[in-house]
C-alpha cells in the first residue's frame, strides 16, 4: 500500500502514543473505527432528546419554540460531530491521548443534550434563552477538539498553518459562546450573537482548508455520514414506537396507530434508500472540491431526519389525545422535514455532480407535490391515515427516479469524469 508524503497508514491496535502526521487519503479498505461508532451513540442520544423536546413543543402548539429550540440544539450537535469526523478521517492516531480526548467530547455532547430542556422551557417563557448547560457541554466538546488541532500543529509542520487556523476559529467562537451564556441577554440579542458565532464556526474550516487541504479520506467520510444518517433514522423509528406503545396499552390497537407505525417504517426505509442510492464516496473521490457543500448541507439532512422522527411523535400524541393540536398539524410536522431532507439530499448530489439534472428536478418536484397534496388534504378533513401514507410515499418517488433515470445520469457522469 502506498502512502502520500507526510501521512501515516492505518494505526494498528496498539494504543501507544504516536506522532500525529496525517492519514493516507487513498488508503485501501478505510472504514469507520469502533471508537467512531461508540462516539456516534452519544450523538444519537442528543438527537433523541432534541427530537422529543421538539415533539412536545409542537404537540402543545408552540411552533416557534419548537423550531427555535431544535435549530439551536441541532446545529450544535451536528457541527461538533462534523468537526470530529473530518478531523478523524485525516488525523486519527488511535493512541491513548486521542481516545481520551474523544471521551471528553462524548461527555460534552451528553451535557449538551441534558441542557436542551432548559433551552425549550426558557423559549416557552419568552424571557430569553437559558443556554448555560448547552453552551457548557458544547464548549467542552470544542475545547477537546481545540486540543487535537493544537497537538497536530505541534507535531506536524506540514499541517501547522491549517491546524492553527482551525484552532484560532474554535477558540474565538468558544470565548463568544461563553460570553453569550454568562451575559443574560434578551431573546433577540442572543439570536443575533448566536448567528454571528455560527458564521465564525462555519468560516473557520473554509479559511483553514485554503492554506493546505487536510488529508481526509472520501470514502471514509461518506461512510461516516451514512452511518449517522442510519442512526438518526433508527432513532426516529424508536421514538415513534415508544410513543405509540402507550396508545396500545390504554386504547388497544387502532387504525390510526397501526397506520402511523407502518407509515413510519415505510417513510424511514424510503429515506434510507434514497440517501444510499447516491454513491457519495465515489463523487467525493472524483471531486474533493465539493467537500464543503457535502459537509455543510448535511446539517440540514441530519436535522431533517431527526425532525421527521419528532413529527411522527407528534402524530402519536394526537392519536393518544395528549396534544393541543390536531391531525393537520401532525401531518405538517412530518411533511415539512421530509421535504427539507429531499431538497438538501438532491442539492448535495447536484453540487457534487456540478450540474442540475432535469431528472433530479423532476423527481424532486413530484415528491414535493405529493407532500403538498398531503398537507392540503389534511386541511380539508381527510383521514389522517391517508395523509400520513401520502407523506410516506414521497421519498419513494425519489427512490424510483434515482434507481432508473438517475442511475443512468450518474453512470454517464462518472464515466465522463474518469475520461478527463
Amino acid at each position: 500500500m502506498s502512502t502520500d508524503a507526510g501521512t501515516l497508514p492505518r494505526p494498528s491496535s496498539t494504543v501507544r502514543l504516536r506522532r500525529m502526521l496525517g492519514r493516507d487519503p487513498h488508503e485501501r479498505g478505510r472504514a469507520a473505527t469502533p471508537l467512531e461508532l461508540l462516539f456516534d451513540l452519544a450523538f444519537v442520544v442528543a438527537f433523541g432528546i432534541a427530537g422529543n423536546q421538539m415533539a412536545h413543543a409542537l404537540a402543545e402548539g408552540h411552533v416557534a419554540v419548537a423550531i427555535g429550540g431544535f435549530a439551536f440544539g441541532a446545529f450544535a450537535i451536528t457541527w461538533a460531530w462534523i468537526n470530529f469526523s473530518w478531523f478523524a478521517s485525516a488525523f486519527d492516531t488511535d493512541d491513548w491521548v486521542y481516545r481520551l480526548t474523544t471521551m471528553v467530547q462524548m461527555v460534552g455532547v451528553v451535557v449538551l443534550a441534558l441542557g436542551l430542556s432548559d433551552v425549550f422551557h426558557s423559549l416557552e417563557e419568552g424571557h430569553g434563552i437559558d443556554n448555560g448547560v448547552v453552551v457548557a457541554g458544547y464548549v467542552v466538546m470544542r475545547v477537546a477538539m481545540l486540543a487535537q488541532w493544537l497537538r497536530l500543529a505541534a507535531q506536524s509542520p506540514e499541517h501547522r498553518p491549517a491546524a492553527l487556523t482551525y484552532a484560532g476559529a474554535i477558540a474565538v467562537a468558544q470565548v463568544g459562546w461563553i460570553v453569550v451564556a454568562v451575559v443574560h441577554m434578551q431573546l433577540v440579542p442572543t439570536i443575533v450573537a448566536s448567528l454571528a458565532l455560527y458564521v465564525i464556526e462555519l468560516i473557520g474550516p473554509v479559511l483553514a482548508e485554503r492554506r493546505r487541504p487536510t488529508p481526509w479520506h472520501p470514502h471514509h467520510i461518506a461512510e461516516r455520514y451514512g452511518l449517522l444518517a442510519i442512526i438518526a433514522l433508527g432513532e426516529g423509528v424508536l421514538g415513534t414506537v415508544a410513543a405509540v406503545q402507550p396508545i396500545i396499552e390504554h386504547q388497544g390497537w387502532s387504525g390510526d396507530a397501526i397506520v402511523l407505525v407502518v407509515a413510519g417504517v415505510v417513510l424511514t426505509f424510503g429515506m434510507w434508500w434514497a440517501y444510499f442510492a447516491m454513491p457519495f464516496g465515489e463523487l467525493l473521490h472524483r471531486d474533493r472540491g465539493g467537500s464543503f457543500a457535502f459537509g455543510y448541507l448535511h446539517i440540514l439532512v441530519f436535522a431533517a431526519i431527526a425532525a421527521v422522527g419528532a413529527g411522527l411523535h407528534v402524530g402519536a400524541y394526537v392519536i393518544e389525545g395528549e396534544a393541543e393540536v390536531g391531525y393537520a398539524e401532525a401531518t405538517r410536522a412530518v411533511a415539512i422535514p421530509v421535504g427539507i431532507f429531499l431538497v438538501a439530499y438532491v442539492g448535495i448530489a447536484d453540487v457534487l455532480m456540478r450540474r442540475v439534472h432535469a431528472a433530479h428536478v423532476g423527481m424532486l418536484a413530484a415528491a414535493i407535490a405529493v407532500l403538498a397534496l398531503a398537507v392540503v388534504l389534511t386541511e380539508t378533513g381527510t383521514p389522517f391515515a391517508l395523509d400520513i401514507l401520502l407523506v410516506a410515499a414521497a421519498p419513494w418517488i425519489v427512490v424510483i427516479g434515482a434507481e432508473t433515470v438517475g442511475r443512468r445520469h450518474l453512470t454517464a457522469h462518472l464515466t465522463r469524469v474518469d475520461a478527463h
